[in-house]
């Protein structure tokens, strides 16, 4: 597997790719920079989507350089109480205080989407922005399955509600599929939706008048937490990333 600094090297790399692939921005915004004029190559504004950077040369948007960064992927299995952000102003737990990243986080990893406080489950961690950007964007619908653990037990006609689509104050939202994880109880549910809204799983089962215990992202697109253990990480593997890659149509 070749690194982004032996592609640079070699053949040039397109502009956009090379911005992305720094942390940056994604390929999308690294289009706007340049038909904004704000990229240079060597102090010389680019002006074509299709400029492709070569070893040695200097790259820079709005004055900042930019230098391509090994690519990283992590999955957390991310335990409560835990927020999902670079820092928190009121000192609290971050997903990247699990994982170990140093303070000032020089390879500029960032959580993929947020989960909520007290949701537990898989977290892609990450600074290949344009894969995350990718991933959370509406375009893709990248499903994501959570495992539901309610007070009282969920009646099946709310779970008939929940596929034709409930109504939110920023719209319905509707769930791809609804299955009860068991029967006998009635208290869990799997959900599986596309959407990424805020709180988008807690509001739709609080619309229905259910308050939820436990709450569990199982499966994002094609990766679960398999092994690992509330609070546990890994490297992703090659595979991974690469199904995820396909998965949003990236090469």
């Amino acid at each position: 597997m070749s690194t982004d600094q032996d592609t640079a090297s070699r053949e040039g790399m397109r502009i956009n790719k090379y911005i992305a692939h720094t942390g940056y921005c994604s390929r999308r915004d690294a289009d706007d920079l340049v038909e904004q004029g704000r990229v240079k190559i060597d102090g010389e504004p680019v002006t074509k989507h299709g400029t492709r950077v070569r070893e040695g040369q200097r790259v820079t948007a709005d004055g900042e350089v930019l230098e391509l960064r090994a690519l990283e992927h992590v999955l957390l299995n991310k335990p409560k109480d835990t927020i999902s952000t670079t820092e928190d102003q009121k000192g609290r737990q971050t997903v990247l205080d699990v994982v170990g990243v140093p303070d000032d986080n020089p390879s500029g990893l960032f959580p993929v989407g947020r989960l909520d406080r007290n949701t537990t489950g898989v977290l892609i961690i990450t600074n290949d922005g344009d894969l995350a950007h990718r991933l959370m964007h509406p375009r893709y619908e990248v499903a994501k399955i959570y495992y539901v653990r309610t007070q009282k037990p969920v009646k099946p006609h709310q779970i008939d509600e929940l596929r034709r689509g409930v109504d939110l104050e920023d719209g319905p939202a509707t769930a791809d599929q609804v299955a009860y994880l068991d029967p006998s109880t009635k208290t869990d549910v799997a959900i599986e939706i596309h959407e990424g809204r805020n709180r988008q799983i807690r509001r739709m089962m609080e619309r229905l008048g259910h308050d939820i215990v436990q709450l569990e992202r199982a499966k994002y697109g094609s990766i679960t937490t398999g092994a690992l253990q509330r609070g546990e990480w890994r490297r992703m593997t090659y595979d991974e990333v690469d199904e995820l890659r396909q998965l949003v149509d990236l090469e």
